[in-house]
């Protein structure tokens, strides 16, 4: 017994010291990438766990409040797959409108939208924009006799009429990665428009198409060719609504020489978007036309008795919505989500209430409220502050839960690890899980805010760290 009672105490004193040792090599790693240069006027948290006991290994300014950018969106995908469910679906439908009801000699298809953001988005099969035109041009057909016009309206949207979150900057919304949550979403909000730079820098460029509702004479082009490879340096800046006194803005640079150079932007008014596809489309070779029609309020149109369903389309399930919202960090899911929680607690999605919904979930399983000081779903507002404490507490419940094992396959791998990134102005963050050589796992968090210099440097010295 005495042996057995030796042996134990030195296997407790060996992993108390490889513990400490952890807990040293890190404090040692974070001390030196705090005396950095591009660290000087910067603020870092680093919060490190012991995924199996819960034990602190390393925690630094873990209850500061910081901008977490699009780490934040593990916040997002959890609350989702716990409030809404994993194979929970949008769906979108289309009625058709009875001629006893507008007997005006158009065919009136009114769309009911669910804020599905799949909706014609091409990483999905079911949901891509040729998939649809097929299934709408054989359920969608003209009439038998004059007019052969259709009328597209829409019915009570679920969504609140506001698209952008609180807090987001204008260089970022006319962007693609800054697309707005509307009831009915078309191709991820966003259309590519074409160019050509000219030879030398400083040159004009010219737009050779646009694919969407704003047509190439509608864009003040201001954008001029910069050095040869330098990227896409190119912003688009517009006004929700816009009309012919705010035309939206092309500003920036492409590099020099290219001759077919594609840049994505958002799109402002989705459903005209929507139908405009339509007509380009496959229901245009059925032999009618597709007239759109102004976006109708909810008290304007109506289903009424006597209208027949004719296609409910149905987004693909949350956990495959999950792993591209968080693979390719797709903004426009985490704002959509936000308003789906309120849509379906209250009947109505608005971002306020769906964030105050967000903050009381994670208030009831312990998490002080104001640790999720947040505007938005995806972490684009610059305004949002979480701390690296629940972040962590965050990804640990996630642990206990049986949609983990879909949650753990959405974060992408960097650096050996499965982790969530952020990224927004002098903003760098990692958060996520980390199985050792010795085979103990580590729940993380690790946030920058305000460094100088490159993001490429702070990335290789948050690996530096994240490596003990």
């Amino acid at each position: 017994m005495k042996k057995v009672f030796l042996v134990t105490c030195c296997w407790v004193l060996v992993a108390g010291s490889y513990s400490q040792t952890i807990s040293q090599r890190l404090q040692k790693a974070f001390q030196q990438f705090e005396s950095d240069s591009q660290l000087k006027h910067a603020i870092s948290s680093l919060y490190v766990i012991d995924a199996a006991t819960g034990q602190v290994v390393f925690d630094k300014n873990s209850q500061v409040g910081l901008a977490g950018a699009s780490t934040q969106k593990i916040i997002t995908a959890t609350t989702a797959f716990e409030l809404l469910g994993k194979d929970y679906r949008y769906k979108t439908e289309f009625w058709k409108m009875n001629y006893e009801n507008f007997p005006y000699g158009n065919q009136f298809i009114t769309i009911k939208p669910g804020g599905d953001p799949t909706f014609g988005s091409w990483r999905y099969t079911t949901s891509s924009p040729e998939s649809i035109y097929n299934r709408l041009s054989e359920i969608i057909k003209p009439p038998d006799l004059l007019p052969t016009t259709i009328v597209y309206q829409v019915y009570k949207n679920p969504f609140d009429a506001e698209k952008i979150p609180e807090g987001w900057i204008w260089q970022d919304v006319g962007n693609y990665y800054g697309a707005g949550a509307d009831g009915l979403n078309w191709k991820e909000n966003q259309s590519d428009i074409e160019l050509s730079a000219g030879d030398k820098l400083g040159d004009s460029v010219k737009i050779l198409a646009v694919d969407s509702t704003v047509g190439i004479l509608r864009i003040n082009n201001q954008l001029k060719t910069g050095a040869k490879n330098s990227g896409d340096n190119a912003y688009y800046y517009f006004f929700y609504g816009n009309s012919t006194f705010s035309l939206p803005v092309l500003k920036g640079t492409i590099p020099a020489g290219e001759k077919k150079f594609k840049i994505s932007v958002a799109v402002a008014d989705p459903f005209t978007f929507f139908i405009n596809d339509l007509k380009k489309n496959k229901l245009a070779e059925r032999g009618h036309s597709a007239m759109a029609d102004f976006y109708h309020p909810a008290e304007n149109v109506s289903i009424l008795n006597g209208d027949k369903l004719i296609y409910t389309h149905y987004s693909p399930s949350l956990d495959s919505i999950i792993y591209w919202f968080l693979k390719k960090s797709i903004n426009l899911y985490g704002e959509a989500l936000i308003k789906t929680f309120a849509y379906e607690k209250q009947g109505f999605g608005s971002t306020d209430s769906g964030v105050a919904i967000v903050r009381k979930f994670w208030k009831d399983k312990g998490l002080d409220e104001d640790e999720l000081n947040i505007y938005d779903g995806s972490g684009l507002s610059p305004l949002n502050r979480i701390t690296t404490h629940a972040q962590v507490e965050v990804l640990k419940y996630a642990k206990t839960r049986d949609w983990f094992p879909y949650f753990y396959d959405t974060l992408p791998e960097y650096n050996g690890m499965k982790m969530k990134s952020g990224t927004i102005s002098d903003v760098k963050g990692f958060c996520g899980y980390q199985k050792s050589k010795d085979g103990k796992e580590y729940i993380f968090s690790f946030l920058v805010n305000n460094y100088n210099g490159k993001t490429s440097g702070v990335v290789n010295k948050m690996y530096k760290v994240l490596d003990e």
